[in-house]
């Protein structure tokens, strides 16, 4: 098996299987440009949200899925959580996080500029996959250090033991996938 298919708002994907190390490996999720995907699946999941004031995602594959939802309820803008210093911050929040599809750390920047817009604010945190809840985690230190209030985290997957979470929304279960004794890989 080098890929796996998934079925998703009545559309069917076929998703690249990437390793994460000698044994194991995930099914590559890319909404970037998908947008009939993140279209149907932005409207799915609005459905859950009330009474929110913001929507906040990570740069960048969040970022389409935040609009689209954004767009749904009504909300006039949305926050971006950055992966590097702009110029035009002033003094950034940061969290530093460790990614399941990303090599090494990555800091996560929140502008001191947005930290204001959010505070005391009812926040929906949006990704496309969580998976071990790293980035989640650092986004929700961000959002308590802004002072807003997280009402909601979803994604459209859930990816391995996050599907076990009942702290977040998703539409969907994503498997991640070990070796068997012939080495190919096989749902975990």
């Amino acid at each position: 098996m080098d890929s796996y298919e998934l079925k998703i708002c009545g559309l069917i994907r076929k998703l690249p299987l990437i390793p994460i190390d000698d044994d194991m490996a995930y099914a590559s999720f890319v909404i970037l440009g998908d947008v009939k995907l993140v279209g149907l699946s932005a409207a799915e999941l609005s459905k859950s949200i009330k009474d929110i004031d913001y929507i906040v995602t990570a740069e960048a594959k969040g970022i389409p899925l935040a609009f689209e939802i954004s767009k749904l309820l009504g909300l006039s803008e949305y926050i971006v959580i950055r992966k590097s210093v702009k110029t035009y911050m002033k003094e950034p929040l940061c969290e530093v996080v460790r990614s399941i599809t990303t090599k090494g750390s990555q800091h996560l920047y929140l502008d001191e500029e947005d930290a204001e817009k959010i505070k005391g604010k009812n926040i929906c945190i949006v990704d496309d996959v969580i998976s071990t809840g790293e980035s989640l985690r650092a986004i929700e230190k961000l959002m308590a250090r802004a002072e807003a209030e997280v009402q909601y985290k979803i994604a459209i997957l859930a990816e391995g033991d996050a599907a076990k979470r009942d702290d977040i929304l998703f539409l969907d279960k994503l498997p991640l996938f070990k070796k068997n004794d012939k080495g190919e890989y096989e749902e975990t």
